[in-house]
């Protein structure tokens, strides 16, 4: 029997913090509302927002160096990439081409997946089936976002700017069939695009125009099209009932309870979010690993960061069960169970 297992697994953020205290000197906010409202106390934006440089493609390439290097692996060994982002360095073509020739791939198939928030889920989830199929053996999965870029920093857009910060996580998943290898237990992915205007960036898009419009008329494009807009209350209450739908759904499909897991990485969206799932579940705090203190909601990059994270630090062991599950812009949301 294939199993789909995680080889090799690394994160990488930019050097430059931003903290609350740096944002309130650029719109009317405080360290304590938005600890309050998120539970972000810094986030990592690249220092220039205009750096052509350290781009998305770019981070998403530290954290595979730092992916392959814990497997044992190079560039070389690597079947197929799954490229997670919303924020890809060209409108097109996507992230993960660049990624194939920033890493000296050979001339293999890079697939960029667009669903935001639960960009990396079903990223993994892409990946796994290849690798039961036997199809490919050696599949790198990247979710990486450059946020900083893009963000309304005034009064206007502070519900949402104070939120995102940057970053990439790999995993470098592998076919084996070693008995005692780690295996990825259940997946599911889920949308409901009925929805999709309370999380979203409008501009530039077939619906609500291209670059003729910015060229021709860009007193007419307003910053409610251009930067991202949510309807953060509606967001929330959907989400608390999300998370337990597809923790659950997962869960079952194994046949695992609960009291079965070892550690849940949620996607690091708001502190609060995190804290009604684990009440919910009745989940200790050392079965919870959050970071968004630090790191702000980084989307796509979010769960293999705060996983990366969790294993550096002895959280997460080999054999531990482990559960992934995200909820973001579309609606999509999801999860993936897999023994580490």
């Amino acid at each position: 029997m294939i199993k789909s297992t995680i080889r090799g697994i690394g994160f990488y953020v930019p050097d430059h913090v931003v903290t609350n205290d740096d944002l309130a000197k650029l719109m009317t906010t405080n360290d304590e509302w938005i600890t309050e409202r998120t539970g972000i106390k810094e986030r990592r934006h690249r220092k220039n927002r205009n750096d052509s440089e350290e781009t998305t493609a770019y981070l998403g390439f530290k954290a595979s160096e730092k992916a392959l290097k814990q497997a044992g692996l190079t560039a070389k060994n690597i079947d197929y990439i799954v490229f997670a982002t919303l924020s890809s360095d060209y409108y097109f073509p996507g992230c993960g081409v660049l990624l194939q020739d920033m890493l000296g791939c050979d001339t293999i198939g890079a697939l960029d997946v667009r669903n935001q928030c639960s960009g990396f889920v079903y990223a993994m989830s892409v990946a796994n089936a290849f690798i039961k199929s036997g199809t490919y053996k050696n599949i790198l999965v990247v979710g990486a976002e450059v946020h900083s870029f893009g963000l309304d920093f005034s009064d206007e857009g502070r519900g949402v700017s104070v939120i995102f910060g940057d970053g990439a996580g790999a995993i470098l998943l592998s076919a084996t069939e070693d008995e005692n290898a780690g295996d990825i237990l259940a997946v599911n992915m889920h949308s409901e695009g009925k929805y999709a205007d309370e999380l979203c960036t409008q501009f530039p898009g077939s619906k609500f125009g291209w670059s003729d419009r910015m060229r021709k008329e860009p007193e007419n494009v307003t910053n409610k099209e251009v930067y991202p807009i949510m309807n953060g209350n509606f967001v929330f209450k959907h989400a608390v009932t999300r998370f337990p739908e597809t923790m659950q759904e997962a869960l079952n499909k194994a046949g695992k309870t609960v009291e079965d897991l070892d550690m849940f990485i949620p996607h690091q969206a708001n502190l609060r979010i995190a804290q009604f799932v684990q009440q919910k579940f009745g989940l200790p705090d050392e079965k919870i690993h959050n970071n968004i203190q630090k790191y702000g909601n980084t989307t796509a990059a979010s769960i293999p960061i705060a996983l990366s994270e969790a294993i550096e630090l002895g959280k997460v062991k080999r054999g531990d069960l482990v559960l992934l599950s995200a909820f973001g812009s579309g609606f999509t949301w999801g999860s993936v169970l897999f023994e580490y």
